[in-house]
């Protein structure tokens, strides 16, 4: 997992969706780069810290007499096979965390990775891959994943990529390299994201005060403090934070619908409404973006506008049962009942559950649209 942001609120609110040992390979560049901060090194996770009892592991599993263009590959060998590291989403671990308990998400695996490969005398550094991003509902928070791995530069703008996978050649087209500071910064937000989906927002604001604190130019981690700010009753804080997500990184499209969602439940439609259509510009495979475009316009009243948006959402996720209702809600307020009634099939369908199936639902099963409409 590379990160994750966190969106809040009716609207869409979203989530961007790591100990003491020896600072061996840490590296004298990320201790100038927090003290530079103001931070003491010694206080701050590295999440690629490695210990006595790790770096003895990897000396045995890959001998200092193996060619150096073989001890990457026997190393992510070994990871795999005779650690045995297992796959293991919801927590994002340490590199020492995830060597005791042999389980991993990808931000760890790359973490522990980094870390032996440097002991080994191979100077790996994280990836962002952009190519891989999935976005899911949960509760009030829309979550937006992404991917981190390892990679090694062989010279000539030929990169060697070290995944959690046993696949030499993984395909990514979009990858750019992460310096060790986002990295520990990453590491804050992620743990800020994961106490945020639990519920837990006052201790995320721990982790995500230090995440800006490590890395003031990081949106996702800007993102995600607007959001435990938000949820604090911050909503000043919230809306600063936002604003500052896409000053710093004007890509950071979750910045642009939380702050929409905020603006929106202080009744300025028309700010959010350009954010939105902003944030849907910025990243056109989000479809909760598009989602809350349409409820935007649906809201207004103004049907095409809102059938668009929600067909857009539904091309890129089509699993999705929300919007499936949201489609129905569309035809049911054109006075369509029986189009609407087979929106709720589908959605139904999907997740009964959900909450905006079950709003179609009642109101399907009210008075005719008619008469609803002389009651108002």
């Amino acid at each position: 997992m590379r990160r994750q942001v966190a969106l809040l609120g009716s609207i869409a609110a979203a989530l961007l969706a790591a100990g003491c040992a020896s600072r061996g390979p840490v590296g004298s560049e990320l201790v100038r780069s927090l003290t530079a901060r103001g931070l003491d090194p010694a206080s701050i996770i590295v999440p690629f810290e490695i210990t006595d009892e790790m770096r003895a592991w990897a000396h045995a599993q890959v001998p200092d007499t193996t060619p150096k263009e073989q001890r990457l590959d026997r190393l992510l060998s070994a990871m795999l096979n005779q650690m045995e590291l297992k796959y293991e989403a919801g927590r994002t671990a340490t590199a020492r965390e995830a060597f005791q308990t042999r389980r991993a998400n990808c931000l760890a695996f790359t973490s522990l990775f980094v870390g032996l490969a440097r002991e080994l005398g191979m100077p790996v550094h994280y990836l962002d891959v952009e190519d891989v991003e999935r976005f899911e509902k949960d509760g009030d928070l829309i979550v937006v994943s992404g991917h981190v791995s390892a990679g090694f530069d062989l010279g000539g703008g030929k990169l060697k990529i070290l995944d959690f996978t046993p696949a030499p050649e993984p395909g990514y087209r979009r990858v750019h390299s992460v310096t060790d500071l986002r990295a520990v910064a990453l590491f804050y937000s992620n743990r800020g994201a994961e106490a945020l989906r639990a519920g837990n927002s006052g201790e995320a604001l721990g982790w995500l005060r230090k995440a800006v604190e490590i890395d003031p130019e990081f949106g996702g981690a800007l993102v995600n403090l607007g959001v435990a700010l938000r949820r604090e009753g911050d909503s000043a804080g919230a809306e600063a934070a936002y604003r500052k997500a896409f000053e710093v990184d004007p890509q950071t499209s979750s910045a642009y619908t939380n702050l929409a969602s905020l603006l929106r439940s202080r009744g300025k439609d028309g700010e959010a409404e350009a954010l939105l259509a902003l944030a849907a510009g910025a990243d056109h495979r989000n479809p909760f973006s598009f989602i809350a475009l349409g409820d935007l316009f649906l809201a207004q009243g103004k049907l095409a506008e809102a059938q668009r948006f929600y067909r857009q959402a539904l091309r890129l996720h089509r699993a999705d049962a929300e919007i499936y209702a949201a489609l129905g809600l569309v035809a049911l307020a054109s006075g369509d009942d029986v189009e609407a009634r087979k929106w709720l099939r589908r959605a139904e369908a999907r997740d009964r559950d959900n909450q905006r199936v079950r709003l179609l639902g009642d109101r399907l099963s009210g008075p005719p649209a008619a008469l609803r409409s002389e009651s108002r």
